[in-house]
């Protein structure tokens, strides 16, 4: 789920399906500025707030299992997945290992392609796919179980699978956004609820990935399923969409493209609760000792609208080069790729006391509804419903 590449100029990001109770993080952000390369961010998973906080401990590092292994390792991942320069390079280096990425659209779209192609694999390595998608993986049988070591620094809370299937990297929080400058051009107060929202005034205003290719618009889905129920969803997002809320394909496609912050036509959109700390960060002239009293974009909470996802990586059954695999899912956990995380990807690392920026404490936060778990055995179930219910009427 990461804003790098629109924010410069534009931004790239990225749900605790299982949790009785979610809540949103509560970062801790350093006091002092750093180098970019080594800015990052830790949350807690039992506090919400929008000032800074403090995160879990944890000192744990990946296994020492990276002496020059050697060979190629190929690793798919969702068009988001960035990382300061060298930082690969610096795993390639210690291995041996020449590492292969691949671009595979939106996770929804890396997911299907994956389960197209196990016959012909594609990869070693997945990278992306979330809480909302593991039980799909699993049904399909993709993964490999492997437990990194350096999981046992991630909260007991945040572990997608404690088999291994997937070893959680980084998680965020799937919210609304609005671009405060052009929402104000409208003289309209913002919506506060769902019935608001489906409104020809607002659902106009609105863009959001669709459910059946997007992580995020999954998470949507499901929070929208959560609160209204099957059949309430199913009528809320088809009057939305006759009163103009705009469905399309992927984060980026909304974020990047549609959304006024990056020159389209629509002030509301789907993304994530720390992406206004993005905007931020790739403003011209950034100072982490000198932040704004709020960031160009806001989030809107609305209740069934928001979303803790769960992103994590995992070996493919397919791979052939198994060493390099466990070798590279304990680096994506390790202390230097942590700290990285944040501020590339505009997500918080999965392992507990990673420092955050500064300006994670413009990542607005909420406490989270419940999510029941007859939502959660079978996404995919739910997916098919609404392309039957939404997108083909």
């Amino acid at each position: 789920m990461n804003l790098n590449s629109a924010l410069k100029p534009a931004l790239t990001l990225t749900a605790l399906l299982s949790l009785s109770a979610c809540t949103a993080p509560k970062p801790q952000t350093e006091t002092q500025p750093q180098n970019q390369q080594a800015q990052s961010g830790q949350a807690s998973a039992a506090q919400v707030s929008s000032a800074a906080g403090t995160a879990s401990a944890s000192s744990a590092t990946p296994a020492s299992n990276t002496d020059k292994i050697g060979g190629t390792l190929k690793v798919i991942t969702h068009d988001s997945f960035a990382l300061s320069e060298g930082l690969l390079e610096g795993f390639e280096k210690t291995t041996g290992v020449n590492v292969e990425l691949i671009k595979a659209g939106d996770a929804g779209q890396m997911l299907s392609r994956l389960i197209l192609t196990k016959q012909a694999p594609l990869a070693d390595v997945v990278y992306g796919l979330d809480n909302s998608m593991l039980p799909r993986a699993r049904a399909e049988d993709l993964l490999l179980p492997y437990r990194s070591p350096a999981l046992s620094g991630v909260p007991a809370d945040y572990r997608l699978d404690e088999s291994g299937l997937l070893n959680t990297v980084d998680y965020g929080v799937v919210a609304l956004n609005y671009d405060r400058a052009a929402w104000a051009k409208t003289g309209l107060p913002l919506p506060q609820t769902l019935d608001e929202l489906k409104g020809k005034d607002y659902a106009s205003r609105l863009v959001v990935p669709s459910p059946a290719t997007s992580s995020p618009g999954l998470a949507f889905l499901l929070a929208t399923v959560n609160e209204l129920g099957e059949q309430g969803a199913w009528a809320w997002w088809n009057e939305a969409e006759q009163n103009g809320m705009k469905i399309v394909g992927g984060w980026s496609d909304a974020y990047n493209t549609e959304f006024t912050r990056s020159g389209g036509q629509y002030p509301l959109v789907l993304s994530y609760g720390s992406s206004p700390a993005a905007e931020v960060f790739y403003a011209e002239g950034y100072d982490p000792a000198k932040l704004p009293s709020e960031a160009p974009t806001g989030n809107l909470f609305i209740p069934g609208t928001s979303y803790l996802q769960l992103e994590g990586v995992g070996i493919l059954k397919s791979t052939g080069n198994e060493a390099a695999a466990r070798a590279f899912l304990d680096w994506m956990l390790s202390p230097e790729v942590q700290r990285d995380i944040p501020t590339n990807m505009w997500v918080y690392p999965a392992a507990a006391e990673t420092p955050l920026d500064p300006v994670f404490a413009l990542a607005e936060t909420t406490e989270l509804a419940p999510v029941g778990a007859e939502l959660t055995e079978n996404p995919q179930a739910l997916i098919d419903a609404w392309v039957e219910n939404v997108q083909r009427k």
